[in-house]
């Protein structure tokens, strides 16, 4: 680990309320960790009786849609742009539905639920294989087990069902 302003080396230093802190001893500053911020998205139509699911390029599993949040961007924003770049869709509606912190990739998921207009897809072939809609007792069959699509998929399929 190494500091962001300097690039000296940090070393865990207890920091009152917060436990053990990445400390830049060159700057005398606590160095919190820093990650990427990115939306995922579960997509359902209008009727809010099917979800869209994807396949990227190089995945067997059918998984969320999910991006990056660009500098200066809100979430809000992002899910709309992500989605409409990926299928060509509009977005009707976007909630916040949950957050979770996703290891493999160092990243902050923002989760929202999102009902998408209406229309034939245009697949972004440059990161996606299939875009195929599903009735949520198949969204839940599909979807890549014990992964953060499948822990947001089951909270907002709970939502869909309070609607």
């Amino acid at each position: 680990m190494f500091c962001v302003e300097c690039g000296g080396p940090l070393t865990l230093m207890y920091a009152k309320g917060e436990g053990l802190v990445p400390f830049c001893k060159n700057c005398g500053e606590f160095r919190f960790p820093q990650f990427a911020t990115a939306v995922s998205m579960v997509v359902v139509n209008r009727a809010k009786d099917k979800i869209l699911l994807a396949k990227h390029i190089g995945q067997e599993d059918y998984i969320l849609f999910a991006g990056y949040i660009k500098k200066g961007e809100t979430a809000e924003k992002a899910v709309c742009r992500e989605f409409k770049e990926e299928t060509g869709l509009n977005t009707v509606k976007a909630k916040f539905m949950s957050s979770r912190y996703h290891e493999p990739k160092n990243v902050l998921m923002l989760n929202f639920l999102m009902i998408a207009e209406d229309g034939e897809i245009t697949i972004d072939t440059k990161e996606l294989t299939e875009v195929t809609w599903f009735t949520m007792d198949e969204a839940a069959e599909r979807i890549k087990k014990d992964s953060t699509a499948e822990y947001f998929l089951k909270n907002a399929m709970n939502e869909i069902k309070k609607l």
